[in-house]
């Protein structure tokens, strides 16, 4: 459960003004020049970056070491409940949400639009850099938000699972290649991440978010595996179908760069 003193998605408008530190962490998760620039007050700045593994595979969870380093930087403990946002609709920040879901963390709130809201609604920005007395957190990996290659290669005609693919419709169509393959998992459906963000509205969720995605067939009572090329993009959709309140979401971390490249996979163009 998520704190219930604040929701899943939360306007800009909404963010309280006072905040106590031993139970909020403000992240900020926008490129590095942007938060030097200006970012909303109080934020403690978590490079994207840092949400990565090691190429070939730059998807996956980065390893238990490395987490616990991440998340001690933001002075990380049991009840902290995490406020997120970055610069660009919600794919780092989405991709944060599902790295605390797999080390069985689930008090966050995301600002519905980040940034780009936040400046729309004419709400004030700092420039100073703020840090937080750092934590040294004893983690455990919970395997189930996420799927991995194998898992989805046996089970691809499995009625209950719908594949969604963030990605460009170029990509998933194989006409833009990133990869030793192009196209997309056989029965995936494309829904590319921006088109899940109002850019009217400062790139908040779209209101009718749900409809669009029912429609294609990616309905709450299936399993939606979600990825794009390197699950970034597929953060915005993971987090996104949690808002929608979809029961069963998992994230496919190693996306088109494990897919694409290995030797057994099949493909559909």
């Amino acid at each position: 459960m998520t704190d219930t003193t604040l929701p899943l998605l939360l306007e800009p408008t909404d963010l309280p003004a006072e905040q106590d530190p031993t139970r909020f962490r403000l992240v900020d998760l926008s490129r590095s020049e942007q938060y030097l620039a200006g970012h909303i007050p109080g934020a403690v700045h978590l490079p994207p970056g840092s949400l990565t593994s090691p190429a070939p595979r730059p998807g996956l969870l980065p390893d238990v070491q490395s987490l616990q380093h991440i998340l001690g930087s933001l002075g990380h403990h049991d009840q902290l409940h995490y406020i997120v946002y970055d610069d660009e609709g919600g794919g780092w920040a989405g991709r944060f949400i599902w790295l605390l879901d797999s080390v069985g963390h689930h008090r966050y709130s995301y600002i519905n639009g980040g940034l780009v809201a936040w400046h729309d609604e004419g709400l004030p920005l700092e420039r100073q850099i703020n840090q937080v007395e750092p934590t040294q957190p004893t983690l455990q990996i919970d395997t189930s938000p996420t799927i991995d290659v194998d898992t989805l290669m046996a089970d691809l005609d499995n009625p209950d699972r719908v594949i969604w693919d963030a990605r460009s419709p170029a990509e998933h169509q194989g006409v833009r290649v990133f990869a030793a393959k192009g196209g997309h998992i056989p029965g995936a459906i494309n829904f590319e991440w921006t088109s899940g963000m109002d850019p009217q509205r400062g790139l908040r969720l779209r209101e009718d978010l749900a409809s669009r995605l029912q429609a294609l067939g990616i309905t709450p009572d299936k399993e939606v595996v979600t990825h794009c090329q390197t699950h970034h993009r597929s953060g915005f959709t993971y987090l996104a179908a949690k808002i929608l309140g979809y029961p069963r979401i998992r994230a496919y971390a190693g996306s088109w760069s494990e897919w694409g490249n290995h030797p057994d996979t099949p493909v559909e163009i």
